[in-house]
């Protein structure tokens, strides 16, 4: 089934008026992989209309990020998509999207500072900014977000929570590769010894899950062993963070905290930014 493709407000609005039943939205910024269509396949379980959009937000892109190399592999995501039975691609420019420069945007508070926030400052107010747009446009019952960026994933839960915003939120797991790093768009980036080095993000978060019956500073001890060895590997892992946290309010948990937990981490290698969590329960 090939998708209706819509790239105007007015051609997504006509579309939107014929769609039967409850419509499910999966915001992407495009190059999609198998934890995007992961993504979608949960949708169409949940609802009779799937709608993915396909927009790389500026807003969300800070000062020498990668933006003008973010991929962009239109042709191939909506093959993608067809073969997950989407119905409809909206694809809008930055022009239809913002017509004009904002003047009121969200502002993501206090988690829109933390962890990632602190190292991407304003990347949060920018995400939270279209994610609404976007659910205004598309009018969603649900939409359905990636595990992968769970402190994204809690600040969106957040939104619909404090501005009474009529969207179910709900999440899919993280996907990964045969060698246990997340999938992600910017894994293209990566070159053969890059991607050597980037696999220590997701073994540094199973060391550290590993090691959750010793509480906190056992895990965050474990994860940071493997983090500092990729540190000094060739070519070399910067770490951005290394965190456990609340998954409400992405807060460093105390040092006698248990129940619920994320171990989150982000790191470069190279020029590409990645970042990777895993859900804990501390006893």
């Amino acid at each position: 089934m090939t998708p209706v493709i819509a790239q105007t407000r007015e051609e997504l609005a006509a579309v939107r008026a014929d769609a039967q039943g409850t419509v499910a939205l999966v915001p992407t910024m495009g190059a999609l992989h198998e934890g995007h269509r992961s993504l979608i396949r949960r949708a169409r379980q949940l609802a009779d209309t799937v709608v993915v959009s396909v927009f790389v937000n500026p807003l969300q892109f800070g000062a020498g990020e990668d933006l003008d190399r973010y991929p962009r592999t239109f042709a191939a995501d909506v093959e993608a998509c067809a073969a997950e039975g989407v119905d409809v691609v909206f694809a809008p420019t930055v022009q239809v999207m913002y017509p004009d420069e904002p003047q009121v945007t969200v502002k993501a508070g206090p988690m829109g500072e933390r962890v990632e926030g602190l190292t991407r400052p304003g990347h949060f107010d920018g995400m939270l900014t279209v994610v609404l747009k976007l659910f205004h446009l598309v009018g969603p019952d649900v939409a359905v977000f990636g595990q992968k960026d769970a402190q994204q994933l809690a600040m969106i839960r957040r939104m619909a929570a404090d501005l009474n915003v009529p969207v179910a939120i709900e999440a899919g797991p993280t996907v990964r590769e045969f060698d246990g790093l997340a999938l992600s768009s910017r894994n293209r980036y990566l070159g053969p010894a890059e991607r050597a080095t980037a696999v220590a993000l997701s073994q540094a978060l199973q060391a550290g899950a590993d090691a959750v019956a010793g509480g906190p500073e056992a895990v965050l001890a474990a994860a940071g062993a493997v983090l500092g060895k990729a540190a000094a590997a060739d070519p070399p892992l910067e770490p951005d963070y290394l965190v456990l946290v609340d998954p409400a309010t992405f807060a460093d948990v105390g040092a006698g905290h248990t129940g619920p937990a994320v171990l989150a981490v982000a790191g470069r290698v190279g020029a590409t930014h990645l970042i990777d969590n895993v859900p804990l329960s501390l006893a």
